[in-house]
């Protein structure tokens, strides 16, 4: 039953990643019409409303919490969240997807080290060689076999805001383990999508050039389609799967998978018409095996105790 759920939790966390993924891409698109702020605000907008609608259908009962409770939880929710995405999609009009997607699949280490740091314990072997191998596989698919390209990347200030919303997104990945045990997944969600929205509305007040409205209004029906993708998929159900991960797996665990967000961003790549070598599909494949090496381990140990 238990290994049952670690699976369910596993797929979900594999769709998850992969609806991330497709948004570096999909978003490089956008940006080619509307400003980081303005794609992120509407992202946040669209996943607000939809959430909302979806909590007054089903008639969910307000969490309650105590004043220090909300406090840390929107706190959390604003570096987490708005944190991410103002520094992911602000970066991505200064540097290429290629710099974004291998500085955010530093995530899984930057947990680790969180979760470590937090509890005063050391990793164990299974998760130090778990990520080492998927880390290998990212790296093979990033520079297409070529290692000797990261020495030749460049740091620029695009690479600065993605390292800073991935450690914020480290943050949000191991408090969140916590928060899920207060308050239900889709509500903690929603708090996330408020806070998120709140943050980018008031830096796109502060920016005179940035119109949000007006900008998507003058947007092509592709560009609004794409802004809708990232809203829905990238956003609302990316965080319900990944929080639902993190509830079931634990914030280390579940960082493992963020590995795959490169992969599934070079796989939409080659589908808008990029080209995807062998190489790259052998690191899609050290990558999945990395990530199943404590499956395995853990249906060991299962096996073992039925019988």
């Amino acid at each position: 039953m238990k290994f049952d759920s670690t699976f369910k939790a596993a797929v979900l966390l594999i769709i998850c990643t992969f609806f991330w993924g497709s948004c570096f891409p999909i978003g490089k698109l956008v940006l080619n019409e509307v400003h980081a702020l303005t794609l992120v605000f509407w992202r946040f907008i669209i996943a607000a409303s939809c959430l909302a609608i979806y909590l007054k259908a089903a008639r969910m009962p307000k969490p309650y919490l105590s004043l220090w409770q909300w406090c840390w939880v929107i706190a959390v929710s604003v570096v987490g969240v708005g944190g991410l995405n103002l520094c992911l999609f602000t970066g991505l009009a200064y540097t290429n997807a290629t710099n974004g997607s291998l500085i955010m699949a530093l995530s899984p280490l930057m947990t680790s080290l969180i979760t470590c740091i937090a509890l005063r314990t050391l990793p164990s072997f299974a998760q130090c060689f778990s990520l080492l191998v998927s880390l290998t596989g990212v790296l093979i698919v990033i520079t297409n076999g070529h290692p000797k390209e990261l020495l030749s990347m460049q740091i620029n200030h695009g690479d600065k805001l993605i390292f800073c919303g991935m450690l914020a997104w480290s943050l949000y990945t191991y408090f969140s383990q916590g928060i899920s045990r207060w308050m239900p997944v889709i509500s903690y969600t929603f708090v996330g999508m408020l806070s998120g929205a709140t943050v980018i509305g008031a830096m796109c007040l502060a920016s005179p050039e940035v119109l949000p409205f007006t900008e998507l209004w003058n947007s092509s029906a592709l560009g609004v389609s794409e802004v809708v993708y990232i809203g829905v998929f990238g956003t609302v159900a990316g965080y319900l799967l990944w929080l639902n991960g993190v509830r079931h797996l634990g914030s280390a665990n579940a960082a493992l998978f963020f590995n795959f967000v490169p992969i599934f961003s070079a796989l939409t790549s080659f589908m808008l018409g990029q080209a995807v070598t062998p190489l790259q599909l052998i690191g899609i494949a050290i990558v999945i095996a990395g990530l199943l090496l404590p499956c395995i381990q853990s249906f060991k140990r299962t096996s073992r105790t039925c019988t």
